[in-house]
């Protein structure tokens, strides 16, 4: 049975019907993901809407991983959206290495920003959306919303499933290196586990992962971690065995 075919549980429904209304809340709340209006109000010593935005991903991916990306983030709405016009599989493997080439010198950018202003002034999180919504903003803010949408979706339809997630988004390695620390002193949090014993080597959790991993070989070899997984729990869900499942607790 194809993946094309195959029923969603109940939990990716929900899951995808989260995802595709953050994708669809964009106009409101595109500005606060912005990787340019972070660097606009550094320059002025002000915090803005994004940069709490993105401390607080960061934050989150102590204890519960890139759960944004796979639940909430409005950019996978979008490029999960782009699956069902071309649904082929991301090489990623050295190519991740891409996004933290765009995201080093983008953090440099803003710490750069702050000292030149003197350091942190004030924390405005509607600086430059008075009204709260990306749109209301005018010309000013429409254009650089389809810009990214339209950025978005192509590197997505060419490089294959969530192909912006692995090699340009600037929002992921916050995460990544948040999940990194968090294997580092292996605190209690939300993790994947699986019964290897259990596996019948159908490889529908391969097959099945938005983000193109090798599940299988990763149950295979008991370490279901990897810094690309977005825990949306498609393996968890896809596996006839119930082989792989959520779990909060430290690395074994």
């Amino acid at each position: 049975m194809t993946k094309k075919r195959r029923k969603l549980k109940k939990r990716q429904k929900v899951r995808k019907c989260v995802i595709f209304t953050s994708f669809a809340l964009l106009p409101i709340t595109m500005f606060y993901f912005s990787p340019v209006l972070i660097i606009q109000g550094a320059l002025k010593g002000i915090i803005v809407g994004s940069f709490l935005v993105f401390g607080a991903q960061f934050l989150a991916s102590l204890f519960l991983g890139r759960v944004w990306c796979g639940w909430l983030c409005p950019a996978g709405g979008l490029q999960e959206i782009c699956m069902f016009a071309r649904d082929k599989r991301a090489g990623g493997g050295r190519y991740n290495w891409i996004k933290y080439f765009i995201w080093v010198p983008w953090l440099g950018a803003i710490a750069f920003a702050f000292i030149k202003a003197g350091g942190i002034k004030s924390i405005n999180p509607l600086y430059k959306i008075e009204h709260g919504i990306t749109v209301l903003g005018g010309a000013d803010s429409i254009m650089p919303m389809f810009f990214f949408l339209l950025v978005i979706a192509v590197v997505a339809l060419a490089a294959g499933r969530r192909g912006f997630c692995h090699y340009l988004c600037w929002m992921a390695p916050f995460m990544v290196v948040g999940r990194k620390i968090r294997n580092r002193f292996n605190w209690p949090s939300l993790r994947l586990e699986a019964n290897r014993d259990e596996c019948i080597d159908c490889k529908r959790c391969t097959e099945d992962c938005p983000m193109s991993l090798d599940v299988n070989g990763m149950v295979d070899s008991g370490l279901l971690e990897n810094p690309e997984c977005i825990m949306c729990g498609a393996c968890v869900d896809t596996c006839p065995k119930s082989v792989i499942s959520y779990a909060f607790k430290r690395s074994d």
